[in-house]
């Protein structure tokens, strides 16, 4: 995380639109994405309570779910609730607040002891109000000065602050500040990294904390300007066009946020905190509709960086729980972002003053060819059978800083759910004078780009065929040649119930083909064996930072490949409800320290997992997008192959007009295309 690119939000409180002043909204469903008139109808409540004034900042603001029982009554009666994040810099007060639109109500709220509590999440204003102080700060500008610089030629990136030792830092609202030379107002300054200084901010007060500048270090005069001609050259021409059409429209249908699609059906919903949000995944065969997961999301997300250098070993960022990854999203575009028959959603988060802001297509929502489904050359049967499998894909992109990353959730024909992030943007940079450095790579002349990580965790609310569900571990086991096994070809699978919040801390292992199966003991298939979904995970590093650091007290989640607790309302947030400066030990880690039976309960499954970044050469100036992610596959949830009824292609979708003389063109161009960029 780290420079907004867009302008910051203005320093005066922007004026509050009008809102009709109705006690309660029209009815919506408890799931549904919040709307603009509930969003004024909100900010109304609060105001009318006291508290809302001039200087109030709106951290967050989003919608209260119902508790997962309500669904197995009447979810319709539901009330729609609301909770606030409100600072204010003024009374130095950060509240937690719930209110009720039903009854135009606070219903609760809590102040924050901020030595204790943490920070509320970081403020959009203020990504420009660290860029005002420094830029008046006498040490600033006298460190500018020394490497031939004034204020106007840099700009700021807007760090989270953490919790170390430093002094005097405790219970105050920070920010930490390294600067990057802007040649002009097109130019991108990562190109530019002024090592060697770094500021500590007191944004509340505004005011330099502290100052670190061990004088200058050349700065790197690279071009990252990756779209000059100068720095990509001449286009290619040799790419013909891809052209993704679906004649008679898409497979899927959309009523309000309740998607359904080729025996799926869920609610989309859409969080300023965690983004994409999947509500109520039901699958339906043979007229049997089955709850499989209750809601889906990512609850945080860490970039940890492991350089120790005085001016970056302080760097972790917690792109949604510090800077809501949600709120970050971006407006796509029809064919760049998305191609082919696509189906958008525009949700509305609030700003810093409360006010609705809608994000035009933000949600993209289309279905994809996914290779071969399934397919058999039988010679003693004389068949010849192929279907092609699709998905569907519901996503979402969010620029947070210096990178951006797509989070895309995939549901497909076998009853398979797969989550991918894919990261791609610009690589935080650094001076490099010594090319031997052991903690960056070397991107370009000078320039380098710290090792660091991107972890999530997925919270998976478990729901299969109802909310008895339990988890195994899943191990291949090498046998030894021996009495039973003469040939030493044999091998088998271990199965370890894991029965108490304290057994579910696991790590993967490739070695071991590791996998957790979440079964539900009390719902049979016809062998007689236990519904279930095996998570299989990737297996890559979990956080690397020392067990007794900082980063790993404060992003425990990363620690561990798998967290399994005992389903509770409250327990949204993988790192704990307040994520900024906040000592550590919340979250995971305090949730399963009461050591709940999990064994035929309700049940979260959380899986944490993603990349360790050794930025290449080919990073730079903007890297290609690399991948991670998970996949939830059916393991005796259905009795047989459930896509036994997907038909076979059309003759004229099998091959191409070279190929096969005669065959018409399967439609003329869809609606997905058009230019990209300038």
């Amino acid at each position: 995380m780290t420079l907004q690119t867009t302008p910051p939000a203005p320093k005066t409180r922007a004026p509050q639109a009008q809102a009709p002043k109705t006690q309660a909204p029209h009815m919506q469903h408890p799931l549904a994405q919040l709307t603009a008139v509930e969003i004024h109808e909100a900010h109304r409540i609060l105001a009318e309570a006291g508290l809302v004034s001039d200087t109030t900042r709106f951290a967050y603001l989003g919608l209260v779910e119902p508790p997962k029982s309500a669904f197995q009554a009447d979810a319709a009666q539901a009330d729609r609730q609301v909770r606030a994040m409100l600072w204010d810099a003024a009374l130095s007060r950060s509240l937690d607040v719930r209110l009720s639109l039903a009854a135009g109500l606070v219903t609760d709220q809590r102040e924050l002891d901020p030595a204790v509590d943490g920070q509320l999440p970081v403020l959009l204003e203020e990504f420009g109000i660290i860029e005002d102080i420094l830029a008046a700060d006498p040490q600033w500008k006298a460190a500018l000065s020394s490497r031939g610089l004034v204020p106007e030629q840099v700009r700021v990136a807007p760090l989270s602050a953490g919790v170390f030792e430093y002094e005097n830092e405790e219970g105050k609202r920070l920010l930490r500040g390294l600067g990057f030379r802007q040649d002009n107002a097109a130019d991108h300054p990562w190109a530019h990294p002024i090592d060697g200084l770094v500021a500590f901010v007191d944004v509340e007060n505004h005011r330099v904390d502290h100052l670190i500048d061990d004088g200058p270090v050349p700065v790197p005069d690279v071009n990252g300007n990756y779209t000059d001609p100068a720095v990509r050259g001449e286009l290619r021409a040799d790419l013909k066009p891809i052209e993704i059409t679906q004649p008679e429209g898409p497979s899927f249908t959309l009523d309000g946020n309740h998607l359904s699609w080729a025996g799926w059906d869920l609610r989309v919903g859409f969080d300023a905190r965690e983004g994409l949000v999947l509500h109520q995944l039901h699958h339906t065969l043979k007229g049997r509709r089955r709850p499989v997961v209750h809601r889906a999301s990512i609850s945080e997300m860490v970039v940890p960086y492991g350089d120790p250098s005085p001016y970056r070993s302080w760097q972790n960022y917690f792109d949604s729980g510090e800077y809501l990854v949600g709120r970050d999203a971006n407006s796509l575009r029809l064919g760049c972002d998305c191609l082919g028959d696509i189906t958008y959603m525009s949700p509305v988060v609030a700003d810093d003053f409360g006010n609705p802001r809608t994000i035009e297509n933000a949600i993209c929502i289309h279905e994809e060819d996914a290779g071969i489904l399934w397919k058999h050359t039988d010679e003693w049967a004389g068949s010849n059978e192929v279907r092609r499998n699709r998905r569907l894909v519901v996503s979402f992109f969010t620029t947070v800083g210096n990178y951006d990353y797509g989070f895309y959730w995939y549901l497909y024909l076998d009853g398979t759910i797969e989550f991918e992030a894919k990261a791609t943007g610009i690589v935080f940079t650094a001076a490099l004078p010594d090319r031997a450095y052991p903690y960056a790579s070397e991107i370009a002349p000078g320039l380098g780009a710290p090792y660091h990580q991107h972890l999530f965790s997925a919270r998976l609310d478990m729901m299969i065929d109802g909310d008895t569900n339990r988890v195994e571990e899943l191990d291949l086991v090498r046998l030894p040649k021996g009495p039973g096994n003469p040939h030493g070809n044999a091998f088998t699978q271990k199965r370890t119930l894991l029965a108490r919040e304290s057994d579910a801390v696991r790590d993967a292992d490739g070695a071991k083909g590791r996998a957790w199966h979440i079964s539900n003991p009390d719902s049979l298939n016809r062998l007689g064996h236990p519904v279930g979904y095996t998570l299989y995970p990737e297996g890559n590093p979990t956080l690397a930072m020392a067990d007794d650091s900082s980063i790993a007290s404060r992003a425990a989640f990363a620690r561990h490949h798998l967290w399994v607790t005992r389903h509770a309302e409250d327990e949204l947030y993988a790192a704990g409800d307040f994520v900024n400066q906040h000592p550590g030990g919340a979250g995971l880690p305090a949730y399963v320290a009461q050591d709940r039976d999990i064994d035929g309960q309700d049940l979260v499954v959380w899986h944490s997992f993603g990349l360790t970044h050794f930025p290449r050469p080919e990073d730079w100036p903007i890297m290609p997008v690399d991948t991670t992610g998970f996949t939830l596959k059916p393991h005796g949830f259905f009795d047989e192959n459930p896509t036994l009824n997907v038909p076979s292609s059309a003759s004229g979708h099998c091959a191409s007009e070279s190929q096969t003389a005669g065959t018409a063109h399967p439609g003329t161009a869809g609606r997905g295309t058009g230019i990209c960029g300038h």
